[in-house]
């Protein structure tokens, strides 16, 4: 009979174990899969599955050989202590013991065989630690992340002695990635090769995705916070080092993110996606879209697609499963009208002229074709049933969405002026936090925007000021008690600031803003001898490039954005950016706007602005009550600039 240990859980990381979100993969570069059993296992200190205690203990008392004579003894009674647990457990080997034992299940944390004696808890942790590292046990990923064994990557390495291994750690401290992601880096690596029982040679990209899959669905990544169950991906900085360094193949995607996003889908995945059962039609809708494509960008034929195989034919197919050509019965017609009209969560479409036009284009489009091809096309020529009555009223209804719009934009003009001083009172206000702060040591106090502060002390600080050049700066108010995160909170200040203005100034669309490069800014010589600045602005939503003369208080911005990147990189880092319209990866450049996830930089996504601004305006009405509910758009400052 199975026996199991019960948690205290003091130190359980995740007590919710929802269902993550399901991933899209990009099966086209990559499959994620686990790996295959080694043939011949790593086993560093040979094969201790079935040695006796003494054995295994001594081993691991060996294993760290360097170190003082008490630090080996309590190696030595740590393991013995653990497995003299484990011995009390059906089976022949450590392994089944393990199992049977209930420690190889999630929630379970061997320190907890401890009771309430510290000491005892501390040494079934280390005696565990050093069954992994030995390769004893291969604990699942959910018994591993159990706990968190501090520094357990730098172990792992003395005890495997693998050159692989140690030329990645190399990797790693030769990068440019912060201390917090050289860590992650590191105990992600030695996660997944413990819980797969493999060495770094087997660590294929295939086996690294399944593991940041895994580590996401179960919720297990470190750092994983949940916004509208959303997680983090594990071993993204990982990835970084190991294709830069040559272990992972050429043909591997550069980022881990290029093997998670869907890439441009074909006409037929677009239409299949629908599930079609009229396979005629199904042909016809392909062929249209296809000769539609040419014309279209990606965006507007994943679009496209959308209405046309899924919210008109196949809703035809539920209101009317017997329907084979596109000639609709008039009742058919109108239960299909009052079946879109309402979208699956309960409220009204508002786009349904837009649907209507589309459907229409689309017999009218067939009509004309089969003038010319007949052979193709005229068989599926029949009246369209949409009439031009249902779309007389169109541009009455598009005066009404413009009124919307004024209002909106009336509504939004009297509060910008608010919004725009608190991102700037904000950011003077943390950046001068941050200039007093940087000038002391841990531990002193010092005055800045009218408050006494005293700069954090704490064993982590202490340590990372010994190692580091610079690091992260925390500081405490004096008066209130408010622990303020003063370098991450600056950070997030600056650009919360550098993005509304430059919207409210140069009146960019939210693309345009993700696209601007240090390549934007050009000079340009009047013939009087004048420069003027120019911000040139890539097409977004037409094809026409866009030059703009720049004010003084937006060439004030964006110097103040290359000034930043300058100070701490040198230059205007390049970064990547995917094009989620066009689902393409764009060449890499120097974006003005962008983040750094790790070793990855990336240009600003539309949901990463957007997200700034509604934060933005959330904590500006906390004071100023009558924002609330109101939420600026990019798209707002647009509006405003051209009212």
């Amino acid at each position: 009979m199975r026996r199991y240990i019960t948690t205290t859980g003091r130190i359980q990381r995740n007590p919710l174990r929802e269902q993550a979100p399901a991933d899209r993969v990009n099966t086209k570069i990559i499959q994620p899969a686990p790996p295959e059993e080694p043939a011949d296992p790593p086993r560093p200190a040979g094969d201790l599955s079935r040695a006796p205690i003494n054995k295994v203990a001594a081993a691991a008392m060996d294993a760290w050989a360097d170190e003082n004579p008490e630090r080996r003894r309590l190696r030595h009674l740590s393991t013995a202590t653990i497995l003299e647990h484990l011995e009390q457990f059906p089976g022949k080997t450590w392994q089944q013991r393990w199992v049977e034992a209930g420690l190889d299940e999630y929630g379970t944390n061997p320190g907890d065989l401890g009771g309430e004696d510290k000491k005892l808890r501390k040494l079934f942790i280390s005696g565990t630690r050093q069954l992994f590292c030995l390769r004893v046990i291969r604990p699942s990923m959910d018994a591993f992340r159990g706990h968190t064994y501090p520094n357990y990557a730098l172990d792992f390495r003395l005890v495997a002695k693998d050159p692989l291994l140690d030329k990645f750690h190399a990797a790693v401290e030769a990068s440019d990635a912060t201390p917090a992601a050289r860590r992650t880096a590191l105990f992600d690596v030695a996660c997944a090769l413990t819980v797969f029982g493999i060495s770094l040679a087997d660590l294929t990209p295939e086996v690294l995705l399944h593991y940041s899959l895994e580590s996401r669905r179960k919720q297990l990544t470190r750092g994983a916070t949940n916004r509208g169950q959303e997680y983090n991906y594990a071993a993204i900085a990982a990835w970084h080092i190991l294709y830069e360094s040559g272990h992972f193949p050429p043909s591997a995607p550069h980022v881990l993110r290029a093997a998670l996003v869907g890439g441009q889908k074909s006409v037929e995945e677009l239409v299949d996606r629908q599930q079609l059962r009229n396979t005629n039609v199904r042909n016809l809708l392909v062929d249209y879209l296809r000769r539609r494509a040419a014309d279209l960008d990606h965006s507007s034929l994943r679009q496209l697609a959308r209405i046309l195989p899924g919210t008109f034919w196949s809703n035809v197919e539920k209101v009317n499963p017997d329907q084979t050509d596109l000639r609709l019965s008039e009742e058919t017609y109108q239960q299909w009208k009052e079946t879109i009209s309402v979208l699956p969560g309960g409220r009204p479409r508002l786009d349904m002229d837009g649907v209507l036009l589309k459907v229409r284009t689309f017999y009218l489009d067939l009509q004309s074709w089969a003038v010319a091809e007949p052979e193709r096309w005229a068989a599926w020529s029949v009246p369209c049933p949409v009439r031009d009555a249902e779309l007389r009223w169109f541009n009455v209804r598009r005066r009404e969405i413009h009124a919307r719009m004024a209002e909106r934009t009336r509504v939004r003009q009297p509060l910008l002026p608010l919004l725009i001083d608190h991102v700037t009172n904000r950011w003077i206000r943390l950046r001068e936090i941050l200039t007093a702060a940087q000038t002391v040591e841990p531990g002193e106090r010092f005055t800045a925007a009218g408050a006494q502060w005293q700069r954090t002390a704490s064993e982590y600080d202490l340590k990372r000021a010994k190692t580091e050049k610079s690091f992260p700066v925390r500081a405490v108010n004096r008066d209130t008690g408010e622990l303020v995160a003063v370098t991450r909170d600056e950070t997030a200040a600056f650009w919360d600031w550098a993005v509304i203005e430059v919207l409210r100034h140069a009146g960019l669309r939210i693309e345009e803003l993700t696209e601007l490069t240090h390549l934007s800014v050009r000079n340009y010589q009047c013939p009087n001898g004048e420069v003027v600045a120019l911000l040139v602005v890539t097409p977004s939503k037409t094809d026409r490039e866009r030059v703009i003369p720049m004010s003084a208080e937006l060439f004030h911005v964006i110097a103040q954005v290359i000034r930043r990147h300058r100070g701490t990189h040198g230059a205007v880092p390049i970064a990547t950016r995917y094009d989620v319209h066009e689902k393409v990866w764009c060449p890499p450049l120097p974006y003005l706007f962008q983040t750094q996830t790790g070793l990855e930089r990336q240009a600003m996504s539309n949901t990463t602005i957007w997200r700034r601004l509604r934060k933005c305006c959330t904590e500006l009405a906390k004071t100023h009550p009558e924002l609330a509910g109101t939420a600026f758009s990019a798209h707002d400052f647009r509006r405003i600039v051209s009212a």
